[in-house]
């Protein structure tokens, strides 16, 4: 996948005829619908792809998986309204050459009809469509764990991008989110929700590890969240992440800080390069992206080497 231009002459005639047709951005889940769209179901899929062409010569790796789950519902609704700020960042500042976005839902295994919801990486205005077909369950288990690491296992071994396996160069995988991870990878829930058949349970510290092979890899808590500012669920998330952990005080400035948090790691540009670009497009998010980013330090990403270690990765 990846073909295509995106337009946002394209991304704003959608939207004028939804308002004219009194439709929602979301009229799947809005709909009344209640399993997993069929495009968007990860059940058997081999592989989702990010892939060069002479369309696309540098394709670079960007996913995006929201916890949809109780408070954390409504961050989908709020990025897609963002689309073209985030395209805009990336492409016309040059943030990125040839970004393929996918977007992703995660839920609870364990008791949501949706646990698991993965998207195509996608160049065009196809990418606002995979947005349109998440199903905002709003479930979750009742307790302080979603099925994170799930989605993580996917991504580690149901993804195959050229960015990393051409030419070295690492992917972008944000989490958004607002609780724990369970602490293992259940065999059974993987062969429920995705088809697989693991011998064994994996643990999400070797998941972690595994996935950030060939991924930056970072969680996003936004304010408004039900865990926002929770003690344990940062400590929990930096003990797998290090400082990849970001604290959003402004749920409308998701999109500005993956793309500024692209820009850092592609060295396209620093923070404050960065905060002069939200200015000059009228965003009013920079001191939110400012306070969350003011940390980040893309020269080390602190998660163990190798199953059971620890230390520092030099990127």
């Amino acid at each position: 996948m990846g073909s295509g231009i995106w337009s946002t002459d394209v991304y704003s005639a959608a939207a004028s005829y939804r308002a004219a047709k009194g439709t929602s951005a979301f009229a799947y889940s809005d709909s009344g619908a209640r399993a997993t769209h069929e495009d968007l179901d990860p059940y058997g899929v081999a592989t989702r792809e990010s892939r060069d062409s002479d369309e696309h010569p540098d394709s670079l790796a960007i996913a995006v998986l929201f916890d949809v789950t109780g408070s954390m519902g409504g961050v989908p609704r709020t990025l897609q309204t963002k689309l073209p700020d985030l395209l805009g960042l990336l492409m016309r500042k040059g943030y990125a050459t040839d970004p393929q976005i996918l977007f992703g839902a995660i839920g609870d295994a364990t008791c949501d009809r949706a646990p698991l919801q993965i998207g195509q990486f996608e160049s065009d205005n196809r990418m606002d469509e995979d947005l349109g077909k998440i199903l905002l369950e709003g479930g979750g288990g009742g307790q302080k764990t979603e099925s994170y690491e799930l989605a993580m296992y996917f991504m580690a071994r149901h993804t195959s991008i050229d960015c990393f396996e051409r030419r070295g160069r690492k992917g972008y995988l944000f989490i958004i989110g607002d609780e724990l991870p369970y602490p293992k990878v259940s065999r059974r829930q993987v062969r429920q929700v995705i088809g697989d058949s693991p011998l064994r349970d994996i643990t999400t510290k070797d998941i972690v590890t595994e996935l950030t092979r060939a991924y930056h890899v970072y969680y996003i808590l936004p304010a408004g969240a039900s865990y926002a500012g929770d003690g344990q669920v940062l400590a929990a998330w930096r003990d797998l992440l290090g400082q990849n952990v970001l604290e959003l005080d402004d749920l409308d400035a998701v999109c500005e800080t993956i793309a500024l948090t692209v820009g850092l790691g592609e060295d396209a540009i620093d923070l404050d390069e960065g905060l002069d670009d939200l200015d000059e497009m009228g965003s009013e998010a920079g001191q939110a992206v400012g306070r969350a980013l003011a940390r980040l330090d893309r020269r080390t990403l602190a998660v163990p080497e190798e199953p059971g270690a620890s230390g520092v990765i030099r990127l």
